[in-house]
């Protein structure tokens, strides 16, 4: 397959491939989790570790080739199925790692992404050139490591963060607590409780 050496990890940044094990089930309904491009794309990468280490080894030429093609198969699946969930689904992310990207590009990318562009939509929401406005609109996303990357942004408003702080879905008041945009006030208060729930854990 021509193409596999573009999607080759080793090549790749560390934001790039980063991919929690927490992330396979987050937001999952009880039973199967849902196929979001973050659990494609982390499948894809896991291939082609394999591909890479298959390469490497001492094997009959017969069964290299064999395995090659098995393997390359099940890339070429994951990268059709990432295009299923957002058409040019590479270029768009390359674009978006790029340090020439527009804050108008990152808006449109991520208005036209799918919910499920769960990966795409968590490299916007931790871009430094991402606006406040992008910022708020992706803050109702149901990814929660999208909202965690929004709460500590330093480009979110105010208005954002205040609304974030009363996510009765996660804990994002402790990012918010140290987020110099937040107003002045809601810091305080967040800070105090930090310190009063550490002085319950120590004395426990």
């Amino acid at each position: 397959m021509s193409n596999t050496k573009a999607w080759d990890p080793e090549v790749m940044s560390t934001s790039e491939v980063d991919m929690r094990r927490s992330d396979l089930v987050r937001n999952a309904p009880r039973g199967k989790s849902p196929r979001t491009s973050q659990i494609v794309f982390g499948e894809r990468q896991h291939l082609l570790r394999v591909l890479d280490s298959v390469e490497r080894s001492a094997l009959p030429a017969s069964r290299l080739d064999q395995e090659r093609r098995v393997i390359e198969q099940l890339i070429h699946a994951r990268t059709q199925e990432l295009n299923r969930i957002n058409p040019s689904w590479d270029e768009k992310v390359g674009t978006v790692l790029s340090a020439e990207v527009k804050p108008d590009v990152l808006d449109l990318l991520s208005r036209q992404a799918p919910k499920e562009d769960f990966y795409l939509l968590r490299l916007i929401s931790e871009h430094p050139k991402v606006t406040a406005k992008t910022l708020g609109r992706l803050s109702h996303h149901p990814y929660a490591a999208i909202r965690e990357n929004i709460a500590r942004h330093p480009n979110t408003d105010a208005a954002t963060l205040t609304r974030l702080s009363r996510d009765r879905t996660q804990p994002l008041w402790y990012l918010v607590a140290f987020n110099p945009n937040a107003p002045a006030n809601l810091r305080r208060k967040l800070q105090e409780r930090m310190r009063r729930l550490g002085e319950k854990t120590a004395s426990a």
